[in-house]
């Protein structure tokens, strides 16, 4: 299956000039543990960095910064993993793995923004493909009874 078939579209994004606060503001107006940080040539969401809730509190917080002075820019991941949203569900969980990252922005063709796939995502897809799986015993259960019979 494709990552795009499973993440979800409706990202929360921001430019780097927005403030640590903006950001945070935006979580809290969208219920969203993160902001997708983008650049905007052409009009195209380009994913440049991302800041979590947890980069906020480690970063600006636990050091007693003032979050609406400091920029997205300043403290956001730039070491950003994406995906395409052609990419198999299973390639994206791995590479996830190997570089121990929650949240992956889902990128076109031409490196644009389309969605974000998390953790939470990908429990439950494969929740959905475990429960497909557990379904096979008894289905051949039912057809070995009623070809015996």
């Amino acid at each position: 299956m494709r990552i795009g078939e499973i993440c979800t579209v409706q990202t929360i994004h921001c430019t780097r000039d927005e403030t640590v606060q903006g950001a945070a503001l935006l979580m809290r107006k969208h219920h969203v543990g993160d902001v997708v940080v983008v650049d905007q040539p052409d009009g195209e969401l380009i994913p440049v960095g991302i800041v979590t809730d947890r980069d906020i509190v480690v970063s600006v917080i636990a050091l007693g910064l003032d979050p609406a002075s400091l920029l997205v820019d300043d403290i956001m991941s730039d070491d950003l993993l994406t995906t395409s949203e052609n990419d198999d569900v299973y390639e994206t969980i791995e590479r996830m793995r190997f570089r121990g990252i929650r949240r992956v922005p889902v990128v076109n063709t031409g490196g644009g923004l389309t969605g974000i796939v998390s953790v939470d995502d990908l429990l439950e897809f494969l929740a959905e493909e475990m429960g497909e799986l557990s379904r096979i015993s008894a289905h051949q259960q039912s057809r070995e009874k009623r070809a015996r019979q």
